[in-house]
């Protein structure tokens, strides 16, 4: 069913001088005349056959018809202007924007982008490292991530998975294990039992030290049956990356994630002393909202990162 509406020109024209209270202010906003912004106004209320502002000496003032429709309208020229960025953002030839945060990138997923660039050319990526949170509720306080206007196509998040109107497929269970360069294993003080860290430096992955459930020496060690280490002391890093490479070039032990850890395993600039590793609750997520979930470029981007992480498990 199709509806007859006034021109655009003079919904606009209402809604900038009901926003400021003033004609003047409104047709500066909008690049014409004070007369023209008069003019759309009578046209609009002429079409309405309703009085939409009380002219008083020196101000203006909405009437009450003007007060119910206005809230809807702004409503409408927000949908409008998402629709405009929605379009824009999918004419963008073949950009995908990820969001992930600058371990996980630099650790996992940049070293294997030549893959999907070979296999999808026609896709340019745009890797955003962030660590901004999903849920504008989250309880920290966090700036949360904007998916609007085309900034974020899909993000990797490490979390629950709990995100209201997302869809989140989960990509990587982990699990935090202490690691070290196999220099370590000998020399004056080697790493032979837990018991041993008492004489290395302890490096610590501070990534989500917010987060009471995330877990630290302390509770490594304590699951070891280690005493007698000073679970605080040491080397804190913001980012793992940062500790990972702290390890490598000899300076301690990191507590830290395997994933993260593969290739630095794989190719020996990385032993894992002992075989205790603490499981998480949390796992790495592929998030996107669920109204674009479905794109193209989204979905052949999000199957192939979860072949890539299945092929991790084969692997491991």
């Amino acid at each position: 069913m199709s509806h007859r509406l006034p021109p655009l020109n003079a919904l606009r024209a209402f809604e900038a001088a009901a926003r400021h209270l003033s004609f003047n202010k409104a047709a500066l906003e909008l690049h014409v005349t004070q007369a023209a912004i008069s003019h759309q106004i009578k046209a609009l209320e002429h079409y309405l056959e309703v009085q939409l502002f009380r002219r008083l000496n020196r101000s203006l003032q909405l009437t009450e018809e003007a007060q119910v429709c206005l809230p809807k309208l702004r409503e409408g020229f927000d949908c409008l202007a998402e629709a405009v960025e929605d379009v824009r953002a999918q004419n963008k030839r073949g950009r995908l924007t990820v969001s992930v945060a600058p371990s996980f990138a630099a650790k996992w997923l940049v070293p294997r982008l030549h893959r999907f660039a070979a296999a999808h050319p026609d896709i340019d990526m745009w890797i955003s490292a962030s660590m901004e949170l999903i849920d504008k509720q989250n309880p920290h306080n966090m700036k949360p991530l904007d998916f609007r206007k085309g900034n974020v196509d899909v993000a990797i998040r490490f979390g629950w998975g709990k995100y209201p109107g997302f869809r989140a497929d989960k990509l990587l269970e982990v699990s935090m294990i202490p690691m070290c360069s196999p220099r370590l294993l000998e020399g004056k003080h080697p790493l032979r039992k837990p018991e041993d860290l008492r004489h290395h430096t302890l490096l610590h992955d501070d990534t989500l030290d917010y987060d009471e459930l995330w877990p630290g020496w302390s509770m490594w060690l304590n699951y070891a049956g280690v005493t007698g280490v000073d679970a605080s002391h040491g080397q804190h890093f913001s980012h793992a990356v940062l500790a990972l490479e702290a390890a490598i070039e000899e300076q301690g032990v990191v507590l830290s994630l395997r994933n993260l850890a593969a290739a630095d395993l794989m190719a020996g600039r990385l032993v894992t002393p002992f075989p205790l590793s603490i499981s998480l609750n949390f796992a790495y997520y592929v998030v996107c909202p669920t109204a674009t979930a479905d794109r193209p470029k989204i979905a052949v981007f999000r199957e192939w990162l979860l072949e890539e992480a299945h092929q991790d498990e084969r692997t491991t």
